[in-house]
């Protein structure tokens, strides 16, 4: 068995950052709901509490019981962990008088609390709370203070309970990483996990015997990594299955059957365009869309499934962050399409995952040592729905051709540029908006497209990517001269939060 750190997730939309930068420690841990924690537990060596959207006095904020945990295990709070913390311990928790949000600096430290370590006045943090700690218990300790935060950290006297009222997690608190690591020597961490394929053929070679497995392939990182990794542990009893949908790329399908071939994979290509055309004519309704393209998938996949003999597993590349969306704390649907779930009760298959505990970077990094070539593993994430969800309104075959023709051209001139790898995600989104232009002498009234590229580490949150204004030149050129049907070109600079990376 792993030692383990739980961090116990109130819902905050960085809890999975956590997670990362604790595995980034080569430490391994599980991001578990806020009233699960696993008391029969004997490998967890400590507990972060996470962030979450509720103040910690509302009806609805999410209540757990620590007393099995404080004293027993090193606690550290984070955010509204560190306010639930002092709350329940007789402190007070009030609004703000002004939402302390964004960078800020520690002006006070006290360098011998074992948390601290190695951390220096002025160092930057990141805030993010509309409440602050008004009032400390009387054995609560102020370690940190900002200018405007007198309590931004504290220690428990008397026990290892620590809490911060920023964000070490986030890239902008610059001395974050070592914060979490000081928490991971109190906790008495080796700090020697790593996710390594040996033990995954070992553990899948045990587990499948000579069983048979199916597997639905996207042509992604994910679904691509858990074939090698299948491939390399059972061999020709893997069976893959590559669905086009009509709303993939460009030539994709035809390229990524190629790719893989050369990696020896077993895979049957299906070409299902029609049908997936064919239910989605008319369709406007964003999550509609999606339904109904998540249903044709599951639906061609199981006729395939059915001409095969003898298939005991279905493989998925089910990832962590997969995982922990599934396991919802708030039962928010963001988005209804991933691996997890879905398939129907009549395939009476079980489920293979190898993938499920590690992050998307971490995967990239399997990939890589596989020895994969760097355009499968480099890719840019590509939403399951594809071209579905970047087409506006309703989808016809004349629509993604267009689509296709001017994302080619995006994607062709961004690696010519050498931009591909600077960006976590771009791609063209077609509007369903007519505007007036003028070719040559005449007057046309045509399609406008948006073009779409941001940097991320983890997709949670995303920054508009500033490319040159001479390559967005030059792509507009190029779309408007080429691709029939298009004579606007626009570029979306809006960040997520508050707006998502896909447009639907």
């Amino acid at each position: 068995m792993h030692e383990k750190l739980i961090i116990l997730d109130f819902g905050s939309q960085t809890t999975q950052l956590i997670g990362r930068r604790v595995r980034e420690l080569n430490m391994y841990c599980e991001i578990l709901p806020y009233n699960k924690f696993p008391h029969d537990a004997t490998d967890v060596k400590g507990v972060i509490l996470s962030g979450s959207p509720y103040s910690v006095y509302d009806e609805n904020a999410f209540k757990a019981d620590l007393s099995e945990i404080r004293g027993k295990y090193p606690v550290l709070g984070i955010c509204y962990g560190a306010q639930f913390l002092a709350y329940t311990s007789g402190g007070n928790v009030e609004p703000a008088n002004s939402r302390e949000y964004g960078r800020a600096n520690l002006s006070y430290i006290n360098n011998e609390d074992p948390l601290l370590k190695g951390i220096d006045t002025g160092s930057q943090i990141w805030m993010s709370h509309g409440d602050t700690i008004t009032v400390l218990p009387d054995n609560f300790k102020v370690i940190a203070s900002t200018d405007d935060v007198k309590a931004a950290a504290y220690h428990v006297e008397g026990e290892q309970t620590w809490g911060v009222q920023f964000h070490p997690e986030v890239f902008h608190s610059t001395d974050g990483t070592k914060l979490l690591d000081n928490f991971l020597n109190i906790c008495g961490c080796a700090k020697d996990w790593t996710p390594f394929i040996e033990s995954t053929v070992a553990e899948l070679k045990e587990q499948l015997g000579d069983d048979k497995v199916i597997l639905a392939l996207s042509g992604g990182v994910d679904s691509s990594v858990t074939a090698v990794l299948l491939n390399k542990a059972i061999g020709k009893n893997l069976t893959c299955i590559f669905v086009d949908h009509g709303l993939l790329r460009k030539n994709e399908f035809e390229n990524v059957m190629k790719d893989y071939e050369h990696l020896g994979l077993n895979v049957i290509g299906v070409n299902a365009k029609d049908k997936f055309y064919k239910a989605l004519a008319g369709v406007t309704e964003p999550e509609q869309k999606r339904k109904i393209i998540g249903k044709g998938f599951i639906d061609v996949f199981d006729e395939e499934a059915h001409k095969l003999k003898d298939i005991k597993w279905l493989g998925q590349g089910t990832i962590y962050p997969d995982v922990i969306e599934s396991l919802s704390i708030t039962g928010t649907v963001i988005k209804s399409h991933h691996n997890v779930g879905g398939l129907p009760d009549t395939m009476k298959l079980q489920l293979v995952e190898p993938l499920r505990l590690l992050f998307k970077d971490e995967v990239r990094r399997v990939g890589i040592e596989l020895g994969m070539q760097p355009h499968l593993i480099k890719r840019h994430p590509f939403p399951g729905p594809g071209l579905g969800i970047r087409i506006l309104g309703d989808i016809t075959p004349e629509k993604v051709r267009i689509l296709q023709d001017a994302d080619d051209i995006y994607m062709s001139l961004m690696r010519e540029w050498g931009l591909y790898d600077k960006i976590w995600q771009a791609g063209v989104i077609l509007l369903p908006i007519q505007s007036v232009g003028v070719m040559g002498d005449e007057r046309t009234y045509e399609n406008t497209v948006a073009l779409r590229a941001v940097t991320s580490t983890d997709a949670m949150t995303a920054d508009w990517a500033q490319l040159p204004y001479e390559f967005l030149a030059k792509v507009s050129n190029e779309i408007i001269n080429k691709v029939k049907g298009v004579n606007r070109v626009v570029y979306d600079i809006s960040s997520k939060p508050p707006a998502t990376i896909e447009w639907e």
